[in-house]
């Protein structure tokens, strides 16, 4: 079978740090677990970052680079920004630090969603901090916009005229269709690397049959110009990600998508998770790819061409 890209995403905007002491917030933490989930295996990185002295989720640039640099100088990883950010941020906030860093990779959410968080708040007693319980509880009314403008402006000034390559984020099936859109208009070219998001209220449902339908239409869309990724968020990380790498596909773990390595225990780090999937995917006989041979399948343009 065919190399396999670990992708580890490292500390996210949708998790709250009180859910789990293992989350990366500060620069030093982030880059720690970075540096570890590539030693460990993972190819790529999908990097978010945070306000080190309150937790919240931020765009601002110096707290992307506080660790980007870092991060570059101790592994050969590919650094993924992302462009989604938070769903409350604007998009000139969600593309200031993709901008400055000019990346290889960034993530790409395909569409507009409503982006619900709010069941979370009901499992958890403490709080770290005062800010935490009323941002998950306020997602019931929470959408994350995504315009056929803000895609094209993202493909427009990251893309065409930057050269970052896109890690293309389809919460549902209208994802998949928008994204042919911008094929079409050439705004997009191939290898087109595609991540079938499960388990987010508001986007698809964690079921076998949508990862199976996502890839049928996929394949008519596209043809043969596409890679799939596989993220699951919560305990349906490893069983359908474990599903996708059976099918040929590629797959995304880290602590932005579940804070577990198994039932009812904390993972410890993201190295932990790229550990477990790297034993998966091997035993399937899979290759993990390494930096190189990811930057070759997808068309990167190399980190030597980035401004971190």
């Amino acid at each position: 079978m065919s190399d396999i890209i670990i992708t580890c995403a490292v500390t996210g905007s949708i998790h709250t740090p009180s859910m789990s002491p293992h989350l990366p917030v500060s620069a030093e933490e982030i880059t720690e677990q970075a540096v570890g989930a590539a030693e460990a295996g993972a190819s790529i990185l999908h990097l978010h970052a945070r306000d080190p002295d309150t937790g919240r989720p931020s765009a601002e640039v110096d707290h992307f680079m506080a660790f980007l640099p870092r991060i570059h100088q101790r592994c050969d990883a590919v650094l993924n920004l992302s462009t989604g950010g938070s769903a409350i941020m604007s998009l000139d906030q969600r593309l200031a630090a993709p901008l400055r860093a000019e990346p290889e990779m960034a993530s790409l959410n395909m569409g507009s969603m409503n982006f619900a968080l709010y069941p979370a708040a009901e499992r958890i007693t403490e709080w770290k901090h005062d800010w935490e319980k009323p941002f998950l509880e306020d997602s019931d009314d929470l959408v994350f916009k995504n315009t056929p403008r803000d895609i094209a402006r993202i493909l427009s000034e990251l893309g065409q005229e930057r050269g970052a390559r896109f890690e293309f984020e389809c919460y549902d099936l209208s994802h998949l269709y928008m994204l042919k859109h911008f094929v079409d208009r050439g705004l997009v070219r191939a290898p087109l690397f595609i991540q079938f998001v499960f388990g987010v209220l508001g986007g698809m449902g964690a079921d076998p049959e949508n990862l199976t339908h996502m890839i049928r239409i996929a394949d008519k869309l596209f043809g043969k110009d596409y890679m799939f990724s596989v993220l699951a968020a919560g305990r349906h990380q490893m069983p359908l990600i474990t599903m996708a790498a059976a099918m040929g596909g590629h797959v995304r773990v880290g602590l932005e998508d579940s804070l577990t390595i198994a039932r009812g225990q904390l993972a410890r780090s993201n190295a932990e998770q790229v550990v477990k999937i790297r034993g998966i995917v091997e035993a399937l006989g899979r290759t993990v790819a390494s930096p190189a041979k990811a930057r070759d399948m997808l068309g990167l343009k190399g980190a030597d061409r980035t401004a971190i």
